[in-house]
């Protein structure tokens, strides 16, 4: 469980600490946008108040403590999972790890700010991304993907039936 708790620490910190720097430290929260490499990176000032690309958005408090519930809730049923399924697998440990901190990196925007900082878009080949996003989500994903890869597999590296 030692991966699982490195993953997550180190998830949670480089998200929290890339929101910290280029919406406090640059200003973006002031500026709005920061061109990068346009158009393939642009920092974009979000606050998003629902999950992934605002789905489920609302305003309310009832709608922010429902969403910081909810990530709780999937953080314990992952752990849960985890610690009875997989205890020593590696690669499972270390996607669990991702999900749960970049999990934990938006709950704590949540509580701190009443929403989600995001502050990335990607566009590409002359088509417009409207939507932003933080490094929580990217480990969100990536630890998610990891845990469907390496679910469907057995310990000696073959897929399963």
């Amino acid at each position: 469980m030692r991966a699982l708790s490195f993953a997550a620490l180190i998830a949670l910190v480089l998200d929290q600490a890339s929101k910290y720097l280029v919406v406090h430290s640059m200003g973006l929260a002031f500026r709005h946008q920061i061109d990068v490499l346009p158009p393939l990176l642009t920092f974009r000032y979000g606050e998003n108040r629902g999950i992934n690309f605002g789905l489920f958005e609302g305003e309310t408090e009832a709608a922010r403590w429902a969403l910081i519930g909810f990530s709780l809730v999937v953080v314990a049923a992952v752990l849960f999972w985890v610690r009875r399924s997989h205890p020593t697998n590696l690669p499972i440990l270390i996607g669990a790890g991702l999900l749960i901190g970049g999990a934990m990196g938006n709950v704590i925007d949540r509580l701190a700010y009443g929403y989600v900082l995001d502050f990335l878009n990607m566009s590409c080949c002359g088509i417009q991304n409207p939507f932003v996003f933080n490094v929580a989500d990217i480990f969100i994903f990536l630890g998610a993907g990891a845990l469907i890869l390496f679910e469907s597999r057995k310990p000696d590296g073959k897929k399963g039936s």
